[in-house]
């Protein structure tokens, strides 16, 4: 999305390719209003799974905004794209928003490969932060046989005292022990 990581930077969405997958047509109508608001005007509106599939294969996406939805759909979209190998679009943001967000639903969604959980009702200045936050932060991407992702990991700790203490090996810090 080519953020500047100045805080007083400006940016502008009016170029930024954005999928939006919402099932209920109010809650489409306040994601393109939001979304409109901020200058974004390259709007793919999908109301199921497979149009969003559909459009993730034809388009190259900068952004999705995805639905949990009741069925659970959501988690499942994000995945399949994870997994997918559409380049660069399984690689995209995803901003995955819920109605109902108990510690299961975050875990769920840290795991399909969503980059954070929005709770519903959305404000515009909740998205508008999530989005500079998600551009900002630039986190690692993840890819094994059992999780594709952005890297899980928030702090920022560093890495540990003592070499084997970290659950990764490039967390091992070479001359300590």
């Amino acid at each position: 999305m080519g953020f500047s990581s100045d805080p007083r930077a400006r940016f502008n969405l009016e170029q930024v390719s954005i999928l939006l997958l919402e099932e209920t047509p109010l809650g489409m109508s306040i994601l393109v209003q939001v979304m409109n608001g901020f200058g974004a005007r390259k709007l793919h509106r999908c109301d199921s799974v497979a149009k969003a599939e559909s459009v993730a294969r034809e388009t190259e996406l900068d952004l999705l905004i995805v639905d949990a939805m009741a069925s659970g759909g959501g988690y499942d979209f994000v995945h399949w794209l994870r997994n997918s190998g559409i380049r660069p679009n399984c690689y995209a943001p995803v901003l995955l928003t819920a109605a109902h967000t108990p510690a299961a639903a975050v875990t769920n969604a840290r795991d399909c490969g969503a980059h954070i959980v929005m709770a519903k009702p959305l404000t515009p200045k909740a998205v508008l932060d999530r989005i500079v936050w998600v551009a900002r932060t630039g986190r690692r991407f993840v890819e094994s046989d059992k999780f594709v992702g952005p890297d899980r990991r928030f702090k920022e700790a560093g890495v540990p005292e003592k070499v084997g203490v970290g659950r990764r090996r490039e967390d091992a810090v070479p001359g300590k022990g």
